[in-house]
């Protein structure tokens, strides 16, 4: 590092005086870890239900979904950055994270059942409406779930806490997830008596109590302890800076948004698999959940496995059989079931480990920047990465809505041979090239456990040093 690098470190600390190098208490870390039950009782609808939705019970076409739901991706995406940095600059005396989980609930419930609701309207009406509605509740999902990411890299600053952490997490994740794609079809017909239209909003009424107290759960049980350099002054445009400059997080930036493709293809195209190709939509309730169940342990797993292996090459590990698995999809026949659960079994086994990894890595990409450049941007820096993610849902949308409308898919109708090709390689070949692309996106991460270590001691030794003056 050059000279005023060097100048900058010496003067800077970063971890608030109330930091604590003791490990964090199992309560802390499960209550860390329930609210992302709650954003996947959102995040797996969208997932998994939401296009054909759109197009199979609220009555838009294929390519007007797709596209509506990829310029509304592309619109949200450019909003995380700012609810980052707004989130990076609050200050409460509940932190400047955990209020989000309290200040955002209810509007994210409110949003989530206009979006699934179906008013009387006309096709242009209809389409101002899910523009609306699914702008609405995309823009309050980031509102509180950035906050929330960002809260795993201030609870602690040891690495091997913070993947214990996020596996945690993303256990509950899939718990989330699972619940939702094994009960939603039963609830939406269950609350609906028989008619979608009224399901839809009552079970997302549901899911967003349910969430809404999990994120309750979070906020009193959870504390922050690593703080921004006292010396640093606030600057948006500097910290986008800094993150442009900041080579491992733009790797992950891209594998991001890669990987995102590679999940949100499967899972969007697994209901029009089961419903047109394997003509047993009733599997749908049984075959995503598996691939959660497995992919929640998987995550389990991660703090096992970073202890053996450093976080890069395990990715580039599991990317790589991700991808040979995918591929393999397209060779099942349609009448083999028990093959194709198992398939997607291994396949959450595979992936499960994927997020847990991938936001421990933002965090230490976030210790990196203060470390190369004094200066701290811990909502941002994880606000960015989740902007690359919706990007990559957003691609995924528009994929899929272009090439059903190319193909000639038609809602509630029998799927021509072409048709159905096209969703057989979405459910394989097309998610393997991505899962490919992420193993070399992961050559142009530089970060090790090794450098970590070294990165970490030094920061301590400046707060050792250098103590924030008294408040």
């Amino acid at each position: 590092m050059n000279g005023s690098i060097q100048s900058i470190e010496l003067r800077c600390s970063g971890v608030d005086p109330g930091a604590t190098p003791r490990p964090l208490s199992w309560r802390e870390k499960i209550s860390y870890g329930v609210a992302d039950m709650g954003f996947n009782f959102y995040w797996a609808n969208i997932a998994t239900f939401l296009m054909i939705f759109y197009t199979d019970t609220f009555g838009i076409s294929a390519a007007a979904a797709g596209s509506m739901l990829f310029a509304i991706k592309i619109i949200n995406a450019f909003t995380d950055p700012v609810i980052g940095a707004v989130a990076d600059r609050t200050n409460t005396r509940f932190g400047k994270f955990r209020p989000y989980l309290i200040w955002m609930a209810i509007p994210l419930a409110v949003a989530g059942v206009l979006t699934y609701s179906t008013p009387q309207l006309s096709s242009q009406g209809k389409l101002l409406w899910a523009y609306a509605t699914y702008l609405l509740l995309m823009v309050f999902y980031t509102g509180i779930n950035i906050p929330y990411n960002a809260l795993s890299g201030v609870m602690s600053s040891e690495p091997q806490e913070r993947s214990t952490l996020n596996g945690l997490r993303f256990l509950f994740a899939f718990g989330g997830s699972t619940l939702v794609t094994a009960l939603t079809p039963s609830l939406v017909k269950w609350l609906g008596g028989g008619h979608e239209r009224t399901g839809w909003p009552l079970t997302m009424a549901v899911w967003g109590l349910a969430a809404s107290g999990f994120f309750a759960w979070t906020f009193f049980n959870t504390r922050e302890r690593v703080a921004p350099p006292p010396a640093q002054r606030s600057n948006v445009a500097q910290d986008v800076k800094d993150l442009a400059h900041n080579g491992p997080w733009l790797a992950l930036f891209f594998l991001a948004l890669i990987i995102m493709l590679t999940i949100t293809l499967r899972a969007s195209t697994a209901a029009y698999y089961f419903k047109y190709v394997v003509h047993r939509p009733e599997l749908l309730a049984a075959f995503v959940p598996a691939y959660m169940i497995a992919a929640a342990a998987g995550a389990s797993l991660t703090p096992v496995l970073t202890r053996f292996i450093d976080k890069k090459p395990l990715i580039m590990l599991l990317m790589t059989v991700t991808g040979i698995l995918s591929a393999a999809f397209f060779f099942i026949p349609k009448d083999q079931i028990a093959l194709m659960f198992a398939l997607q079994v291994a396949i959450g086994l595979v992936l499960g480990p994927k997020s847990p990894l991938a936001f421990s890595m933002y965090a230490d990409t976030a210790d990196y920047n203060e470390w190369r450049t004094g200066r701290r941007a811990t909502a941002l820096t994880f606000a960015a990465a989740t902007f690359s993610q919706k990007l990559g849902t957003a691609l995924a949308a528009a994929v899929m809505g272009w090439l059903f409308a190319a193909l000639g898919y038609v809602a509630n109708a029998a799927q021509t041979p072409r048709s159905q090709t096209g969703i057989v390689m979405l459910m394989s070949f097309i998610p393997a090239g991505f899962a490919f692309f992420a193993v070399a996106v992961m050559l142009f991460y530089r970060l090790d456990n090794r450098q970590m270590a070294v990165i970490q001691k030094e920061l301590a030794q400046r707060k050792a040093a250098f103590p924030p003056p008294p408040s």
